[in-house]
């Protein structure tokens, strides 16, 4: 086959991609498809689907890809500066999607919004972060806050700091928010604990706990459901 003919495949297969996107959108493509649609952007003039395939199988989804750390993803053959900018645009165009769905509106009542939002933010971090919502006394999102980042496994929590930082806001309502990297959502027993300092802390100033959320790319768990709090 021709250089020109390869062109010209390649083109076509391209717009049929294209084609099948515009007309089915998310669910006519699978996840490597999506992917290859948005490398086109950064790689114009190369078959783009075994590097979309390759990414996939080191990272093990769209989702995993777009949130993978841009040192992590230069490690691909194939992936530079542009590819870097590309996936990352994605990842943050789905943040701030999922955040217009909540913030400044009341959380309590569109809990799916809610967990979306904290999904796109959360869930594939290698790290654990603890992040705080500070609602007011409407239980709409006035801010989101990271208060602290760890290890793995493990990320220091400091119960004073987060009411100091609610009185600061004019906050009367948290939602506590963390990821466990391993996947699983299950409630260590430090959580617990944790949750339990906090919500005698904010008792004590007026600032109610409404829930503490686990999220993780495997799920997620609410202490409210659980009857922790």
């Amino acid at each position: 086959m021709s250089k020109n003919d390869n062109d010209d495949h390649r083109h076509g297969h391209r717009e049929r991609l294209k084609a099948r996107f515009r007309k089915g959108g998310l669910n006519a493509l699978a996840d490597y498809e999506l992917l290859e649609l948005q490398l086109m952007t950064a790689i114009p003039r190369r078959d783009v689907k075994p590097l979309a395939k390759e990414l996939i199988k080191v990272f093990g989804s769209y989702a995993e890809v777009i949130s993978a750390q841009p040192e992590r993803l230069m490690e691909i053959s194939g992936v530079g500066d542009n590819v870097v900018t590309t996936l990352k645009l994605a990842e943050a165009a789905a943040q701030k999607l999922a955040e217009g769905a909540v913030l400044e509106k009341p959380v309590i009542g569109n809990w799916q919004a809610l967990l979306n939002y904290c999904s796109t933010q959360i869930a594939y971090k290698k790290n654990e972060q603890f992040r705080v919502l500070f609602l007011d006394r409407q239980n709409r999102l006035i801010s989101d806050e990271k208060m602290q980042e760890g290890t793995v496994d493990h990320t220091p929590v400091y119960p004073r700091e987060i009411i100091k930082r609610a009185l600061e806001l004019g906050s009367t309502a948290i939602i506590l928010v963390h990821n466990h990297p391993s996947g699983d959502p299950t409630p260590s027993r430090d959580d617990i604990e944790m949750t339990r300092k906090i919500q005698e802390a904010g008792q004590r100033l007026g600032v109610a706990l409404h829930d503490h959320l686990i999220i993780s790319k495997g799920g997620h768990n609410s202490f409210k459901s659980m009857n922790l709090i």
